[in-house]
């Protein structure tokens, strides 16, 4: 059974996005680019909520092509073309080349893509995704990024979590540039 694992960005106070949706506390290193590698190898599918993937798609397909391209982005941009896209939205009729949108009963249509055959989903960003999908129980992997902020205000990394969910830590990262990764997996 295929698993989904989320990637996401957090502030120390929960949030990962500003109020408007800025994302420009998030700190990167290569060393985070290369770990973020690691699990981009466990993954042949990738999951975006619609947002997200308005964002990406412009971009990752032709990355790798720019004259100033980094390993990280030649690598991500070659793991994004191979994998199947899932874009989770009710509004969005069509996606790029090898995506695939899902809407209607979303919780459904996951729970019947995690039976499918296949390596793990990578669940990347998606803030409203990841509200839906906690609450369904859909993510089996969490890891978080904790970054060295505290913001104030913004959009949380949990909202409206109807009942509690148990996790098991099973390893944390430590970056130079302070960001803490935490891989959570539920209890």
């Amino acid at each position: 059974m295929k698993q989904v694992m989320l990637l996401m960005h957090v502030s120390l106070d929960g949030f990962v996005a500003g109020p408007n949706g800025e994302m420009d506390f998030i700190t990167f290193d290569d060393a985070q680019f290369d770990f973020v590698g690691t699990l981009t190898e466990q993954a042949d599918t990738a999951l975006y909520g619609r947002k997200t993937y308005e964002m990406m798609e412009p971009y990752w397909p032709t990355a790798d092509q720019q004259p100033n391209a980094t390993n990280h982005a030649k690598n991500h941009a070659a793991w994004y073309r191979k994998s199947l896209k899932l874009v989770i939205s009710n509004s969005l009729q069509t996606g790029g080349e090898n995506s695939r949108i899902i809407s209607g009963d979303i919780v459904k249509k996951m729970h019947a893509e995690k039976q499918q055959g296949g390596s793990n989903i990578l669940m990347i960003g998606s803030p409203s995704t990841t509200h839906l999908f906690t609450n369904a129980e859909l993510i089996d992997h969490y890891w978080l990024f904790v970054n060295p902020v505290i913001l104030g205000a913004g959009i949380p990394l949990f909202k409206d979590v109807k009942s509690m969910q148990k996790l098991k830590l099973l390893e944390t990262k430590t970056f130079a540039t302070g960001v803490v990764g935490l891989h959570y997996e539920k209890a």
